[in-house]
């Protein structure tokens, strides 16, 4: 099985809710998926088990996470298979999900035991035939690729006022400001947020070259671990963080100082929590998923790097998905932003120019936090990938995250 997490954000890029895509096989591999072999097993709900394992205040703390039913998985025992309160689930339905009575009193019974419902996937000429299923709806979400959602935005405010309008597939920055401005949408979803940067923005705060010296300390390849101690320790925040992070993974000591903290750690570790603690920073004037995808990317391509058969790159690897929104952080065009920091030709050639090793794994993420599953499913096949351990390695970076940071 295949999953990731889409988030959706507020008119002040504020994550609201989070959508959970997933794919249950690799339709290359089981082509009788594509038929009627689809709704097999279709009785558990795919994507739930992410839920229930790390938490769902973990994936989206005091927000909502939509997760997509089919016709069959309409019908399967939800309240037994979801462990989160049921008001903070939204099932997701399309246009597979047919007006008729049978799913309407379905999506009616299930939105009493407190589940919320959104739709998607609906065209203007379907609003009619559906408007029974529309009147049980939280959320409508509005494709900006598709139709005209200013028209739809109308429509709907007046005949179906309840609804939270969700502006969905938003590709640039520019788009968003443009709905923003033009309000009417509760909810925001696209790559808008993290769409490369082509042009340079103002000048890089002070605070900020404080923190790319320390990653070009912690990116010698041999740096002393007391210079980093002590580069840390002219930054309260990274000092009390640092602290923060090594007593909870020590039981029976207390380390009260960062040369202890470091001499802990070793170099391997604490550049890596270096990397992290400084990107959160770095990302302090930024939406908070810019630094969660730096961080999530950065874990998941570590994860990737035995299933590539590149056990020996795992460093870089993560260093190239934590530096993969760098051009985002500091608001310049990547090759801008990283010739600030002492990165690898290898990381620079994958981010920039799209070439080498790293650029597969850098491109096989991004298709999958799209959820482009058609692509995964290609690329698994052709550079014969294990499915399951790709599965495992996104799971384990979000469970990873949530230890980190909860």
């Amino acid at each position: 099985m295949l999953a990731t997490l889409i988030p959706l954000f507020n008119d002040q890029m504020e994550v609201k809710a989070y959508s959970l895509f997933s794919q249950k096989k690799n339709y290359l591999l089981n082509p009788s998926y594509l038929g009627t072999g689809i709704n097999d097993g279709a009785g558990n709900i795919t994507g739930l088990e992410i839920v229930n394992s790390v938490g769902i205040d973990s994936l989206a703390t005091d927000s909502d996470i939509f997760i997509s039913l089919s016709p069959i998985s309409l019908f399967a025992d939800v309240e037994a298979q979801c462990l989160a309160p049921p008001h903070r689930i939204v099932l997701l339905i399309d246009n597979s999900v047919k007006p008729q009575p049978l799913n309407i009193e379905r999506i009616r019974a299930l939105k009493e035991g407190g589940y919320q419902f959104a739709m998607r996937k609906l065209d203007v000429p379907d609003f009619e035939e559906y408007k029974q299923i529309l009147a049980l709806m939280d959320y409508l979400i509005l494709d900006h690729k598709k139709i005209v959602i200013s028209k739809a935005k109308i429509f709907f405010s007046k005949l179906y006022p309840h609804i939270k309008l969700v502006a969905g597939n938003i590709a640039s920055q520019e788009i968003f400001d443009e709905l923003k401005k033009e309000g009417g949408y509760q909810l925001y979803e696209g790559e808008f947020y993290r769409t490369p940067i082509t042009k340079g923005e103002s000048q890089i705060a002070p605070v900020k070259i404080n923190y790319i010296e320390l990653l070009n300390v912690i990116n010698d390849p041999d740096f002393e671990l007391t210079k980093a101690a002590d580069v840390i320790s002219r930054d309260a925040a990274l000092t009390i963080s640092l602290l923060e992070m090594v007593n909870k993974i020590t039981v029976n000591s207390k380390i009260s100082n960062i040369r202890q903290a470091t001499a802990l750690l070793g170099q391997r570790e604490l550049k890596k929590w270096i990397s992290t603690a400084v990107t959160k920073q770095l990302c302090e004037d930024k939406p908070s998923e810019v630094a969660r995808l730096s961080m999530l990317r950065a874990k998941f391509a570590e994860q990737l790097a035995p299933i590539f058969s590149m056990a020996t790159k795992d460093q870089e690897l993560f260093m190239l998905g934590l530096f993969s929104v760098l051009d985002i952080i500091l608001g310049k065009p990547m090759p801008e932003a990283l010739s600030m920091l002492n990165v690898s030709h290898d990381i620079s050639d994958a981010l920039i120019e799209h070439k080498g090793d790293l650029a597969l794994v850098y491109q096989f993420m991004l298709l999958y936090e799209n959820a482009d599953w058609f692509e995964i499913d290609r690329l698994v096949v052709v550079n014969n990938l294990d499915y399951d351990k790709v599965y495992d390695a996104y799971v384990t970076s979000l469970k990873w995250y949530r230890d980190l940071f909860f």
